[in-house]
């Protein structure tokens, strides 16, 4: 590949200040159907009856792989740094929006 198509190839990323904030998310919900996975961020505080989603990013299953694989990448990149991440007791939260669960 030429250094032109190279550049022709670079995707320019914009991001905003109120993006750039993030969102705290301390509880994913994950659901999926034969076309899609939808992933529900929400922060749920000790305590609290009621929990808000914060965001929710619609993915093709395709897109969901490469998304699981580049986390792979990078928590074994970060433990091998940082340590390795202590993994809690999966929660157990009786709730279930209409097709298959996972947590995370």
């Amino acid at each position: 590949m030429q250094a032109n198509d190279q550049q022709q190839n670079q995707l320019n990323i914009e991001l905003t200040e109120e993006m750039a904030e993030g969102t705290y998310s301390n509880l994913a919900i994950i659901t999926h159907s034969n076309a899609e996975f939808v992933i529900d961020f929400i922060n749920a505080m000790p305590g609290a009856p009621k929990a808000r989603v914060k965001s929710r990013i619609v993915l093709t299953p395709m897109h969901t792989k490469r998304l699981l694989k580049a986390l792979m990448d990078n928590v074994k990149k970060f433990e091998q740094v940082n340590g390795t991440i202590k993994d809690l007791e999966p929660v157990s939260i009786p709730m279930n929006f209409g097709g298959p669960t996972a947590q995370a």
